[in-house]
C-alpha cells in the first residue's frame, strides 16, 4: 500500500459514507465528533485516516486528497504530529488513556488545520473512561476532530451516541474483496472468493484467515470430524491432534470456532434446501450434501448451540485445549 491509497477513490466500497464525508468537507459543515459504526475489518479506521489526509492535504484535487504531498505521506505512515490514535489497552480503553488525550488537546495543532483523533473500538471503553470523554465530545477545543469507531454489535453507551454524528458502514461486496485479495496476495480466484465468503464481508478478517492459515485448518477440522463419524477408532487421536492445533492459535481460536460455525450453518442450509448461492464454504461444497445427511436438522442446531457454549467458555478464559477437546468430542 502507498500514500496514494489514502484517498477516497482508493477506498473499497462504502459509497454512502464516503459521499457524506466528502460533501461535509466541501460545504464546510464537518461535525466535531463522528462515530464510524460497522462490522470489524471493513475499513472504518482507514476511512478515518483518509478523511484526515483529505482535510489537511496541501493539494486536494476533485474532492479528494492528492496522495503525494508531505501531509498525505505523514498520515499514511502514521507519523503526522496532529494525528492521535487511541486503541484499547489490552481489552479496553481505560480512563488513563482518556486523561492523557484530554491533556494533549489543551495544546493547539502543530501543523494541521485540523487535528484528528481516532478512538478505535469505543465499545470496549469502560464507563468511567466514557464519562471522562463526554465533555470533550460535546465541546472539543477548536481545531480538533474526533472520530470514534465501533463494531456494529458493540455496546456503545447512549451518552456517547448522542454526542456523535453516526456514519454506518456495511459489509464489503464479496467480488470487490476477492479482487483485492488476488491483487495483494497473488492467490487463485477460487481461494479469494472462498475467503471473501467465510470472512462475511470483512477484508481485515479475510486477510487474518489467510495469513494465519485458518482456512486450511478449518478444512482439516472438518475432515477430522467427518472421519470421526466414519471411523470411531480414530476419534480420540483426531480430537487431541485438532485440539492442540486449535489451542495454539491463542487469541485466534475464536476465529476457528467461527469458521466451524459457518460449516454447520452451511449444513443446515443444505439440509433445509436453501439457496446454493448462500453457501459460505464454497471450496467444501462437494462435501456438504453427504455431510448434511449424517444429522437431522435438530442435531445440527444442537451443534450450533454447542459452539455457542464453547465461545462463551473462551471468553471466560477457560483452557483453550480443554474447551476444544470437549467441543470436538460433542461435535463428532
Amino acid at each position: 500500500m502507498e500514500a496514494s491509497d489514502l484517498r477516497f477513490a482508493s477506498l473499497l466500497g462504502h459509497d454512502k459514507p464516503k459521499a457524506l464525508l466528502r460533501e461535509a468537507v466541501a460545504k464546510n459543515k464537518m461535525g466535531h465528533a463522528y462515530l464510524f459504526r460497522g462490522p470489524d475489518g471493513v475499513g472504518k479506521k482507514r476511512t478515518a485516516l483518509t478523511l484526515a489526509a483529505y482535510i489537511n492535504c496541501k493539494s486536494p484535487l476533485d474532492g479528494d486528497s492528492c496522495g503525494r504531498c508531505t501531509t498525505c505521506r505523514k498520515y499514511f505512515s502514521g507519523n503526522h504530529p496532529d494525528l492521535i490514535l487511541v486503541e484499547p489497552d489490552g481489552a479496553a480503553i481505560k480512563i488513563g488513556q482518556i486523561r492523557e488525550l484530554k491533556h494533549q488537546l489543551t495544546f493547539p495543532p502543530l501543523e494541521a488545520k485540523v487535528r484528528v483523533i481516532v478512538l478505535e473500538d469505543i465499545h470496549t471503553m469502560r464507563r468511567e473512561a466514557a464519562n471522562s470523554l463526554l465533555k470533550t465530545l460535546e465541546e472539543p477545543a477548536p481545531g480538533n476532530l474526533l472520530i470514534l469507531t465501533a463494531d456494529l454489535a458493540g455496546d456503545v453507551l447512549p451518552t456517547i451516541l448522542s454526542r456523535c454524528q453516526i456514519i454506518s458502514f456495511g459489509s464489503l461486496d464479496h467480488k470487490d474483496m476477492a479482487q483485492v485479495l488476488m491483487q495483494e496476495n497473488d492467490m487463485e480466484e477460487s481461494l479469494a472468493f472462498t475467503l471473501a465468503a467465510v470472512a462475511e464481508g470483512s477484508l481485515g478478517r479475510a486477510k487474518l484467515l489467510w495469513q494465519e492459515g485458518l482456512l486450511s485448518l478449518r478444512q482439516e477440522v472438518v475432515e477430522g470430524l467427518l472421519l470421526g463419524q466414519q471411523n470411531p477408532a480414530e476419534t480420540i487421536a483426531q480430537v487431541f491432534r485438532l485440539s492442540e492445533k486449535g489451542a495454539a492459535l491463542k487469541e485466534n481460536t475464536s476465529e476457528l470456532l467461527a469458521l466451524i460455525r459457518l460449516w454447520y450453518r452451511d449444513l443446515v442450509l443444505v439440509a433445509a434446501g436453501g439457496p446454493e448461492a448462500s453457501i459460505a464454504n464454497k471450496d467444501l461444497a462437494l462435501f456438504l450434501p453427504a455431510a448434511a445427511q449424517l444429522w437431522s436438522l435438530r442435531q445440527l442446531q444442537q451443534k450450533l448451540h454447542r459452539l455457542d457454549l464453547a465461545e462463551r467458555q473462551l471468553l471466560r478464559n477457560c483452557s483453550r485445549t480443554l474447551v476444544l477437546e470437549t467441543l470436538f468430542f460433542d461435535l463428532i
